[in-house]
């Protein structure tokens, strides 16, 4: 079990690997990350900086943990989730509400994006960022769209996904809030969202007949 020579604790901490985990990807989310320091978050946990020892043997490896979880919950568990849905078009409108679902979530990958200097977090956005394409462009390939077609719908969605979150964070006060965000997300899926596409039309308005509330 690693320890620091100079903060080795007296007792089992009750904090777990996951809850600084957490709080790493806090800090990082409110003050990039520069803000992912063992002391600051020892502080912010109420804890002293034997508890981070328990487990992990220095910043990088908790770093690490931190972009593996973001990885696992924002990306891996979410399209594992969609998958229980057998229609292409709820599918997709599922990930849509998913994706501007948390504003938390999305100042993270700002904050992530903003961090991409270093290595390790250039590495896990990249991964992401492709993980998260490759699973629209099959959405949109359910739906109707060719080889061709499918990635630029992809590019198209994934970007306005991004965009989204710069401007809530940049201008909240001009983003839809309220019944006004539900007829923004209406706009939103009717653009995102081709109505017609050969074998994909009679899916495609049933899927509206059932989200037509979202």
């Amino acid at each position: 079990m690693p320890v620091s020579p100079d903060s080795a604790p007296s007792s089992k901490p009750t904090l777990t690997a996951r809850d600084w985990a957490e709080a790493a990807l806090e800090a990082l989310a409110s003050g990039g990350l520069d803000s992912v320091a063992v002391e600051p978050l020892a502080r912010r946990l109420s804890v002293t900086k034997g508890s981070f020892y328990w487990h992990f043997a220095n910043r990088e490896a908790l770093l690490k943990a931190a972009l593996d979880l973001w990885e696992k919950r924002e990306t891996v568990d979410v399209i594992a989730g969609l998958e229980d849905e057998p229609d292409p078009y709820l599918r997709i409108v599922n990930l849509f509400k998913r994706a501007n679902a948390s504003h938390k979530s999305g100042r993270l990958y700002l904050a992530l994006a903003a961090a991409t200097d270093d290595v390790r977090v250039n590495e896990v956005v990249q991964r992401v960022s492709a993980r998260r394409l490759a699973y629209l462009e099959k959405c949109y390939r359910a739906l109707g769209m060719d080889a061709g077609e499918a990635p630029l719908w992809a590019t198209f969605a994934y970007a306005t996904f991004i965009g989204n979150q710069q401007v809530h964070r940049d201008t909240p006060h001009k983003f839809p809030s309220g019944p006004k965000f539900r007829e923004y997300f209406k706009l939103m899926l009717g653009t995102l969202v081709p109505r017609e596409r050969d074998g994909a039309a009679d899916l495609r308005r049933t899927g509206t007949d059932r989200t037509g509330s979202a």
